[in-house]
């Protein structure tokens, strides 16, 4: 008595798209329930870092170099510049190397100071 070979590779395809359709449906319940909200891990919260070694870290460190030495970015070492004018360049950006706005709210006053007296 021969065996068909092909009997094993529909059943195998019959069960996989039974399961595809089962884990479709279970999946769309699911959806339902994560849209009620239900309250758990819907609230964002976002830390802001007020170090100015951990905002430049975290924001400014990429381009800047880890020593401040300048990659993408100039070198923050001495750079002669006034609080005002880091003031300025965080705000608005400057060239096409410098985007404006990396930083939010007092971030910016104390990065300025901070660069500013960097030596």
């Amino acid at each position: 008595m021969k065996r068909n070979p092909v009997v094993p590779f529909i059943l195998i395809m019959v069960f996989g798209i039974a399961l595809m359709f089962l884990l479709s449906f279970k999946g769309l319940g699911d959806m339902k329930e994560v849209a009620k909200g239900e309250g758990k891990g819907t609230e964002k919260t976002e830390t802001v870092a007020s170090n100015p070694e951990d905002i430049y870290k975290s924001t400014c460190a990429s381009c800047h170099g880890d020593q401040y030495q300048g990659v993408v970015g100039p070198s923050l070492k001495g750079t002669g510049l006034s609080k005002d004018e880091v003031k300025n360049i965080l705000v608005n950006g400057k060239g096409t190397g410098m985007p404006p706005g990396l930083l939010k709210g007092d971030q910016v006053d104390t990065m300025a100071e901070w660069v500013s007296k960097l030596k």
